[in-house]
């Protein structure tokens, strides 16, 4: 496997309404969609679209959605042997989209906060021969610490995604991550600082990176992506698309990115190629049915679809 993703995996449940309701008010959807998700699903499938062999360590209920995710997984070619069933509903996701593209998310994480160090350790080996291992915070954070523990000990590269952002976040445990990729709000809320501007979001990152994080990548959505290192601050510019849908665009940068880091190991250049990926992504309505295989993203980029998109 090159890649191995632990976490989480959610049954999205899309509403797409005019506007967001206001308090105590009912609004009827134009709209509906039901699909797979959840960051950690989602994250393994961008990767796997684009052309990795992708392990997946999570956990699934005991009722209907359970093997819809797992036949899901399968038909994208990733490896289920660490699919655990669980006694327990399994994870949804109940996502609200408006004209605007802008997006509400409420998770209940089921079968995912059973997700334990344990299985861990049961999918030691498997895991052991990976190039990267890709967390979220849809599990556990125990469990979380534990996934950066070993790969600290194998020598396996750590990316960590801080979603949904805690402020229980333990930063020694952050420091041990070779990548840190928040989106600004994350970052906002992470870090107590503003992030308005350019230069707001850099001067959070840095923080971050004082805290002795190797890497720290802030998605920006249109505004592009800024990377932070000891060796200097890169600006990926952002692009002007026709946005349909932004829901899991944010995990299908880091789908991308973990691909093309294990595929060539430049940064910069996995960066503009993730950037590119997740504004295609949003062009389309859904999570992972927004996802292009290498072969459609290949051939937007040829024909200069995804710098023209607007």
């Amino acid at each position: 496997m090159d890649i191995a993703v632990i976490g989480s995996n959610m049954v999205d449940l899309v509403s797409y309404l005019s506007r967001m309701p206001d308090e105590g008010e009912t609004v009827e959807a134009r709209d509906f969609a039901m699909g797979c998700g959840g960051k950690g699903a989602n994250q393994a499938m961008a990767a796997a679209r684009m052309g990795s062999s992708v392990l997946m360590l999570t956990r699934v209920g005991n009722d209907a959605f359970a093997e819809t995710t797992r036949r899901n997984f399968e038909a994208n070619g990733i490896d289920t042997t660490y699919v655990l069933d669980t006694d327990a509903t399994s994870g949804v996701a109940p996502i609200f989209v408006d004209d605007n593209s802008r997006n509400s998310i409420v998770i209940a994480k089921g079968a995912n906060a059973f997700l334990t160090p344990a299985d861990i350790e049961d999918a030691a080996e498997a895991i052991a021969q990976c190039k990267l291992i890709v967390l979220q915070l849809e599990v556990n954070l125990e469990t979380v610490y534990a996934a950066i523990d070993f790969g600290n000990r194998h020598g396996i590269p750590v990316l960590l995604n801080p979603a949904p952002a805690s402020p229980d976040l333990d930063f020694a445990q952050v420091a041990r991550c070779d990548y840190f990729v928040p989106n600004e709000t994350e970052l906002a809320l992470l870090t107590g600082m503003p992030v308005q501007t350019l230069e707001e979001v850099q001067a959070a990152a840095q923080t971050i990176l004082d805290r002795g994080v190797k890497n720290v990548i802030v998605t920006m959505g249109s505004r592009g992506v800024l990377w932070l290192s000891a060796a200097g601050s890169t600006l990926v510019e952002g692009r002007t698309v026709a946005a349909l849908d932004t829901t899991g665009a944010g995990d299908a940068f880091i789908g991308c990115f973990s691909h093309c880091l294990v595929d060539t190991g430049d940064v910069p250049g996995s960066l503009a190629t993730a950037n590119a990926y997740a504004a295609d992504s949003v062009t389309r309505r859904g999570t992972q049915t927004s996802y292009a295989t290498r072969e459609q993203f290949e051939q937007g980029l040829k024909q200069g679809r995804t710098d023209t998109l607007a």
